[in-house]
């Protein structure tokens, strides 16, 4: 019997303004720019996970709206949901995992974002939910 792959889970959510513009963050650990989000744990819904995590990356609170699209990194086996998400309040802040926290338009993005962060945020923006996988910077 083979052993059963073990996979990570993450979360990340895609926040749009009323201008719609679009909320990122700067990584501490890499520098990339990406849609803020992180690990779900274990003991909560995705949908509560996406929320936290939008919050202590960028202080901002959040309603979550649907889910957009799921991503898996084929090579380090992470599979993230990525949920679009209306801001409710908070201020707009730094944390330990981000060095700096923008809202962009969406035109804006290609140049901030390699090709598997800025589709979470194009696909956000399309009806559905779109599945896709990626190496970690391009899509496959």
């Amino acid at each position: 019997m083979t052993d059963t792959p073990k996979h990570s889970v993450s979360v990340a959510g895609v926040v749009v303004n009323d201008a719609d513009q679009v909320l990122v963050i700067q990584r501490r650990d890499n520098g990339h720019w990406e849609p803020p989000g992180g690990v779900l744990e274990l003991t909560e819904a995705p949908e509560d996970g996406v929320a936290r995590e939008v919050l202590e990356e960028t202080g901002v609170k959040v309603t979550v709206d649907s889910l957009s699209g799921v991503y898996k990194n084929m090579e380090r086996g992470i599979i993230s949901l990525v949920f679009r998400c209306t801001p409710v309040g908070g201020i707009e802040q730094t944390s330990e995992e981000s060095l700096a926290v923008r809202w962009l338009k969406l035109q804006s993005i290609d140049e901030k974002m390699t090709p598997a962060y800025r589709v979470r945020i194009t696909d956000a923006f399309k009806s559905g939910v779109n599945v896709r996988t990626h190496n970690g910077t391009d899509l496959l």
